[in-house]
């Protein structure tokens, strides 16, 4: 399915219905649900085989979802989000004490993503945020296309979106935002130089 207004319809019942949904971003294709629904994000990881110690991240519209998933939006955040979003940069926070969000074995953080890619970000702003991991088994190479994540993932996903190719098998950058400095827990398409140009980090 890849009509912009049919394949929204579609994923937005099915991820109302507690379902999984593969769908395009900026990276590779992504494996989503409603972070809400604690059954829900169990069949994302267990779509992936993967254990509750790897919470999967959540995608959201835009930068101002941060106040309310996070426990306040630093200086260092506010300068990355306004550099680097939407892109290929995911920020790990101090999650919100009252978010009710079970994405695994999170230790209180969260990690948090503006898509570069308009479908997914018009997606979410009907849907509100969802956790979205790469829609491969763990293990293997992520998908960029719609039938490489058919091969590994099956009839485990309700509906796949095909939007043909995505850019890259190159994952975002991802910085934690929850200590005094900034610091990359993964090297991904945004490069340490370019993260220095706007905030000074460690690692």
């Amino acid at each position: 399915m890849n009509e912009p207004q049919e394949a929204i319809q579609a994923a937005v019942a099915v991820i109302r219905a507690g379902g999984l949904v593969v769908l395009p971003t900026d990276t590779v294709y992504g494996i989503g649900a409603d972070p809400f629904q604690p059954a829900a994000v169990q069949a994302l990881l267990d779509a992936k085989g993967r254990g509750r110690d790897m919470p999967p991240p959540v995608l959201v519209a835009q930068a101002k979802a941060l106040f309310a998933l996070t426990k306040g939006v630093s200086a260092a955040a506010d300068a990355l989000t306004a550099a680097f979003w939407p892109g290929a940069l995911t920020l790990v926070m101090n999650a919100n004490s009252s978010l009710r969000m079970d994405l695994g074995d999170r230790g209180g953080t969260i990690a948090v993503r503006v898509p570069d890619h308009r479908f997914a970000r018009d997606l979410l702003r009907i849907t509100g945020p969802l956790a979205v991991s790469s829609a491969n088994l763990a293990g293997h190479p992520a998908a960029t296309d719609v039938d490489t994540a058919i091969g590994q993932l099956g009839d485990r996903v309700d509906l796949y979106l095909d939007f043909g190719s995505t850019p890259g098998l190159e994952a975002s950058t991802i910085v934690d935002l929850t200590g005094s400095t900034p610091r990359i827990l993964r090297q991904g398409l945004l490069s340490a130089a370019e993260l220095g140009e706007v905030v000074a980090i460690d690692g």
